[in-house]
């Protein structure tokens, strides 16, 4: 019994010492701006550009499959990051400025009917079925999935309200 535990925990030490050491010299390097262009994305999945996510967005920018000005939640300021980082011009009279929104589950309308936390990319969306729903705030993107397929309009999208701990001190204007 004893050999039999030493035998397979000098294998498991082995093997996982091969598989560390292959990983190592093995790796494949990915395209480095693509890593850069992900890290100046914000990050919550939401696929309101039309990806699934923010790597595969971020692939598709640095290929030139994509314009800088695919990422609504982004907003002017992540466009010019882009445009600068690819060294593209970029009219930003089209891009829209967003505030950061959640949505809220108005209850008195709300017939339970689970389509729209199936929809939800982030599961933000607590509720069962014929069961009231509601908005876990924290979770929530604001994609809009969940407001497109509400039968009876119960969900609405409201831009987060400052707090203490999210609220910043605006930048001055600069001077002309």
């Amino acid at each position: 019994m004893t050999a039999a535990i030493l035998i397979i925990t000098t294998l498991g030490i082995v093997m996982g010492t091969m598989l560390g050491v292959a990983a190592r010299y093995l790796a494949v390097e990915g395209n480095p701006l693509v890593v850069e262009i992900e890290e100046l994305l914000p990050g919550s999945q939401c696929g309101q550009c039309g990806y699934p996510g923010c790597t595969p967005a971020a692939e598709a920018v640095a290929n030139g499959e994509a314009p800088v000005t695919l990422c609504p939640p982004g907003g002017k300021a992540l466009v010019e990051s882009l445009a600068e980082k690819l060294g593209v011009s970029v009219d930003l009279s089209e891009v829209d400025e967003k505030h950061p929104m959640i949505a809220f589950v108005h209850e008195n309308f709300c017939i339970g009917c689970t389509k729209c936390f199936k929809r939800c990319p982030t599961d933000a969306i607590l509720g069962g079925p014929k069961q009231i729903h509601a908005v876990f705030s924290d979770a929530c993107t604001g994609c809009e999935k969940c407001v497109d397929v509400c039968p009876t309009e119960c969900i609405e999208l409201r831009v987060i309200k400052p707090t203490l701990q999210t609220w910043y001190w605006p930048e001055p204007s600069k001077a002309a």
